[in-house]
């Protein structure tokens, strides 16, 4: 039996490193802790029938990634009792409001927990493994500052006072620091935009708050270039930093470019395609946030910014899928209609693809650093 699954989340806080909580909600007949799941729906794609399940068992509206996030398999009791594997796909599901009345609500307890508290909430071994790999909060302990400085010392040999000395080298600590400012802005924009892909009030905000991330990551870029001119030594080549940084800020400048066109062309409602392209890039920002402290140590943490990246590619190419499949429903759906209308959701699906490209970019960059000092 093939299964689909939301896991709800929320970042608390809006700095890079800000822990994440996931939402678990309790089965009807065990009271045991599951996540929202359901069968497949006729006519849906799976991640849109999770998010259906996820507002009628949790009480939940946001945006689904097409992209699913691993899967589990568990022992499903039928009515007739017979106990059947189920194979479920677990798809990311950034949320971005709470109904205070849902459809199961009475038949649910819903709670939200910390990545640690909800894998041990959980039965499933393998979808407990999930929620412990989706934050990779060891990774960023991994690479914390207080760890850096024994691992100096231990990868090359020289006494503790030395690695003190390195750590301590400002140019160096100073960009990780932007790099991982410059990826809270790419996670703020990628909420905004998921908020304002899903229609309904709120629209002018949801632009300006776009455009004012955009500025702020146009001040670390230029942080970040100054710092680059001014600085002797620099923890990767500097080409290499000027790469990061810019491409980062493409990613928010795309965002904007795209919140920039829903406001010229006075776009109020936008096709389902549009919204899962949102949604990959509230992922892409989350990876990418994710990816961003573990540059600290690159050298131990190469394997999983290797995974990072192999993910945010593969959801570049399911972007892309998903916006030729938009493209040409739309295209048949204003045949011999308003040509207008489609010229303007061409436009919409070309800027939104331009924003899943960007985070494909850095997926690239980052893997170049991998190679060269990993």
């Amino acid at each position: 039996m093939r299964q689909i699954a939301v896991l709800p989340y929320r970042t608390v806080g809006q700095a890079v490193d800000a822990p994440i909580q996931i939402l678990l909600i309790t089965s009807r007949e065990t009271r045991r802790w599951v996540v929202p799941k359901g069968g497949l729906m006729k006519g849906l794609p799976p991640h849109a029938a999770a998010a259906v399940e996820a507002e009628e068992e949790a009480g939940v509206l946001g945006a689904a990634c097409p992209t699913p996030l691993g899967s589990y398999r568990y022992r499903k009791k039928r009515s007739s009792g017979a106990l059947v594997w189920a194979d479920v796909d677990v798809f990311p599901f950034a949320v971005t409001e709470e109904l205070e009345t849902w459809d199961e609500q009475h038949q649910r307890e819903r709670r939200w927990f910390s990545l640690a508290e909800a894998a041990n909430a959980v039965d499933e071994e393998d979808l407990r493994a999930l929620i412990r790999s989706f934050g990779a909060r060891e990774f960023r302990a991994a690479a914390s500052p207080a760890r850096l400085i024994g691992a100096v010392a231990d990868k090359t040999g020289v006494n503790t006072m030395f690695a003190w000395f390195q750590k301590l080298l400002p140019q160096q600590s100073h960009f990780f620091d932007l790099f991982e400012k410059q990826a809270a802005t790419l996670v703020a924009g990628a909420d905004a935009l998921a908020r304002l892909a899903q229609g309904g009030a709120g629209r002018a905000q949801h632009i300006r708050e776009i455009e004012e991330r955009e500025h702020d990551a146009d001040d670390i870029t230029r942080d970040v270039l100054h710092a680059v001119r001014r600085s002797f030594l620099t923890p990767f080549d500097r080409s290499a930093i000027t790469s990061l940084i810019t491409t980062m800020d493409d990613a928010i400048d795309e965002m904007q470019q795209t919140a920039g066109a829903v406001d010229l062309y006075d776009v109020s409602e936008f096709e389902p395609e549009m919204r899962d392209m949102a949604a990959i890039i509230v992922d892409a920002a989350r990876l990418t946030a994710e990816a961003m402290p573990l540059l600290r140590k690159i050298a131990d943490n190469g394997h999983r910014l290797h995974e990072l990246t192999e993910r945010l590619v593969r959801m570049e190419g399911h972007a892309d899928e998903i916006h030729a499949q938009g493209l040409k429903r739309v295209f048949k759906a204003s045949s011999g209609k308003d040509p207008l209308h489609f010229i303007v959701r061409q436009e919409m699906f070309k800027r939104l693809e331009r924003v899943v490209d960007r985070f494909e970019d850095l997926a690239n960059e980052i893997d170049g650093l991998v190679i060269d000092h990993a």
